[in-house]
């Protein structure tokens, strides 16, 4: 199945598939990205609280250094977060492993987003339904890769990303391009009243219009389907993104189990999909 639109193109190289923005690649003398589809490849890091399980770690490794292989870069030069669900954002300025990937270290222990501006640097979220986030300045070339499951949503990680571009990278909001990954969407995101009632107060402020969009209550069973993508979407331009320069990959991870690992489809046995960029 070919999961190309008018905002992503589907890549095919030997047993290696993956997703690229459109938008991005016309920065492709400036940086590389891709977002992994195909089931046979599983970075699995879900068992231990974000961190690769020993028992997978090879596996995983193999899986990274295949699909860098294809993009063409160094799966060496890898640094990934443990993610745990947090709005924790950190710069990265350098390797610290010098022959194999920065995973699994205390030094990122509870870091959802990660932020460069050095060449080489590959950074990288996991998700499974959660959103992953590409952000990238083409003016002042700085990249960040964020993960936004549904309480990064609620903690706004994606807003604390674009802050930290700026304070510490001396980033524009005008010039920020931010690529929404596929994710579990508003056709399968279905949560109880609880969750629910936490979306309503944290984003009152979106209005009454805004917020009958982004929740639908299924009145069958008292559920409620809940649009994440979309609230990222409406924070980002209320923050000042411009609305072009949001660009969303329009894939439903659930709907698509075939080509994408999703949580709530896989249950126990759920493989992850991972997001990377890298500046060149």
């Amino acid at each position: 199945m070919d999961l190309s639109n008018d905002t992503v193109i589907h890549v095919k190289k030997d047993d290696i598939e993956y997703l690229q923005f459109k938008r991005l690649l016309e920065y492709d003398n400036i940086i590389l990205h891709c977002y992994s589809l195909g089931t046979k490849v599983n970075f699995k890091t879900g068992n231990l609280n974000g961190k690769i399980p020993e028992k997978d770690y090879n596996k995983t490794i193999i899986d990274y250094k295949n699909l860098c292989d294809s993009m063409g870069c160094d799966y060496r030069n890898l640094v990934k977060g443990i993610q745990r669900h947090t709005n924790n954002v950190k710069s990265v300025y350098g390797k610290i492993n010098k022959d194999k990937p920065d995973f699994n270290l205390e030094e990122y222990e509870n870091i959802d987003g990660l932020i460069t501006n050095k060449p080489n640097l590959i950074i990288s979220s996991t998700s499974a339904d959660c959103i992953s986030l590409l952000f990238f300045d083409p003016v002042k070339k700085v990249i960040a890769n964020t993960h936004s499951g549904w309480k990064g949503t609620l903690q706004r990680i994606s807003i604390k990303t674009v802050e930290k571009m700026i304070e510490e990278f001396a980033c524009k909001k005008e010039d920020i391009i931010v690529c929404i990954c596929p994710s579990i969407r508003k056709c399968h995101f279905e949560v109880d009243k609880n969750v629910k009632d936490m979306f309503l107060e944290e984003f009152k402020e979106l209005g009454k219009e805004n917020l009958k969009e982004i929740i639908e209550e299924k009145i069958s069973n008292r559920k409620w389907n809940i649009d994440t993508v979309l609230i990222n979407k409406i924070i980002l331009k209320n923050i000042g993104i411009k609305e072009e320069n949001i660009i969303d990959s329009k894939i439903c991870t659930m709907c698509n189990p075939k080509s994408l690992h999703s949580y709530r489809a896989e249950k126990e046995n759920y493989g992850l999909n991972t997001a990377l960029i890298v500046l060149k």
